[in-house]
């Protein structure tokens, strides 16, 4: 009978790299990965800005400083929320929290609001653009990075070339929906 060898390692970001280590990975009790290659935080945060760029449009118009604050509101609201979710799972799970522990969570959660940055930024550069009050470029910019983030998580963890470009199509036909919602009601 023979014994398996251990499973061949991936390439692990170095320290200074994005993807490298999580703080307090090694905590007892996380379920975060000791390296973190993941970017799902700022894929959701990213699809969060554009669904909230594209219903934006629904009540009426925004001014810019209004559709900023809209989406720096709901990215921390949904920051919160992740961060609350994973606290409470864990003392449902009979596990002690500590206040490291929740803060561990927090930096984990955090590209959630960090999504809404260069959305929230196109909202207001977009006039000197020439686009207008409209939320188009931010829509666009919000998607693109969700396309980009997802891909370089991908790539990142290792995923073959296929695998990366699937995961990019996927992320594009998921911001096409949110834009085929937004033309469907008439914004």
């Amino acid at each position: 009978m023979s014994v398996p060898g251990p499973a061949p390692r991936r390439r692990v970001p170095g320290p200074s790299e994005p993807g490298a280590a999580v703080p307090g990975a090694d905590l007892p009790g996380s379920d975060f990965p000791e390296r973190r290659t993941d970017y799902s935080g700022a894929v959701y945060g990213s699809m969060l800005a554009a669904s909230v760029i594209a219903a934006s449009s629904l009540q009426e118009p925004h001014p810019r400083l209004a559709l900023i604050l809209l989406l720096v509101v709901t990215g921390l609201t949904f920051w919160a929320a992740h961060v609350y979710a994973h606290i409470a799972g864990q003392r449902e799970a009979g596990k002690d929290v500590t206040f490291r522990q929740v803060r561990r969570v927090g930096r984990h959660e955090w590209p959630i609001v960090e999504a809404a940055a260069l959305p929230a930024l196109a909202v207001l550069v977009s006039p000197w653009l020439g686009t207008g009050e409209n939320a188009w470029l931010a829509l666009a910019v919000a998607i693109c990075q969700q396309v980009a983030w997802a891909t370089l998580g991908a790539h990142r963890a290792g995923a073959r070339p296929r695998q990366v470009v699937a995961e990019g199509a996927v992320n594009l036909v998921l911001g096409l929906v949110i834009v085929a919602a937004k033309v469907a009601v008439g914004h």
